[in-house]
């Protein structure tokens, strides 16, 4: 954009690495960029395109994550390591719930972005999906696999609510640009911090079979109201009742019913018990990952 965003961290004190897809805008951006002493570096790109599945030298504006953070000059650092960087984005309406799935495989597999350690987000979502991604059960409609997993992935802070009204020009005459019955379904457009958490890939859990949690809940999720039991023995899993109890998991409980860490639980016991490897669900989780790539 106008670079709004990249003037505010300016003033704060921020170095930044801008990533700029509109080459309308490059000509200003790159004018306050020769006006600074090396505070501003601008890139053409789009950050949604960030590591696409092609063999090769990557297009702009396309990006590749190794070229962008060497342009930073931001190394890797091991997981419970602080924050390496933090990334301010706003997430394309149309596209942001494709965005915030990338994202999660990315965060889960430790690739792209989060190969270099625990990538701090700072996003713009709508006010609907920042209601998902902190559902809980018993939110019916917010409470979703999307929910479960980012709540395991990452510490969610809420930071700032602007009212829609505020990126909504005015025409000459001072109506709205856009009436108020065609605005967005939400009041606000959120920025939210998302913070992978330290202790993510303790435990069971580990980027090696982290596709395999991934797959659980969403299959979990595919039908809500299922009881857990069910889900289970249709994974072949034939003592999945001795499992919950293990858990203190109550064997009448819908799949909607599980708090993040209770799923996270019942992984780790999965893994422990060797369930997974002796039935046909890994072939189930690579199925998926090649329909997802």
């Amino acid at each position: 954009g106008p670079g709004i965003l990249t003037r505010t961290l300016l003033n704060a004190g921020f170095r930044v690495v801008a990533v700029e897809s509109n080459s309308a805008f490059l000509p200003s951006l790159q004018s306050l960029e020769n006006s600074l002493d090396g505070q501003l570096k601008i890139i053409y790109g789009d950050f949604f395109r960030l590591d696409p599945l092609v063999t090769g030298k990557v297009k702009p504006p396309a990006l590749c994550s190794d070229e962008l953070f060497e342009t930073m000059g931001v190394a890797a650092v091991p997981w419970r390591e602080d924050v390496p960087v933090k990334v301010f984005w706003i997430l394309p309406q149309r596209r942001e719930r494709n965005a915030l799935w990338r994202l999660l495989f990315a965060l889960y597999e430790c690739s792209s972005i989060y190969k270099y350690g625990r990538v701090e987000l700072n996003v713009f979502i709508s006010e609907k999906e920042y209601k998902v991604l902190t559902a809980k059960p018993g939110e019916a409609r917010a409470y979703q696999a999307l929910s479960v997993l980012w709540q395991v992935g990452c510490e969610i802070q809420l930071l700032h609510m602007e009212p829609w009204s505020s990126f909504i020009t005015n025409l000459k005459n001072g109506a709205l640009a856009i009436p108020k019955s065609m605005c967005l379904p939400n009041d606000h457009l959120c920025l939210v911090r998302l913070t992978p958490r330290k202790n993510l890939f303790t435990g069971g859990l580990k980027p090696t079979n982290s596709s395999t949690f991934v797959f659980m809940v969403k299959q979990c999720f595919a039908k809500p109201t299922s009881r857990l039991t069910d889900r289970l023995n249709s994974w072949s899993l034939d003592n999945g009742g001795k499992l919950l109890r293990e858990q203190e998991i109550p064997e009448s409980a819908e799949t909607r019913n599980l708090y993040p860490e209770d799923y996270r639980r019942l992984f780790e016991a999965l893994q422990n018990s060797n369930m997974f490897t002796d039935t046909w669900f890994h072939d189930e989780v690579l199925e998926s990952i090649r329909n997802i790539n």
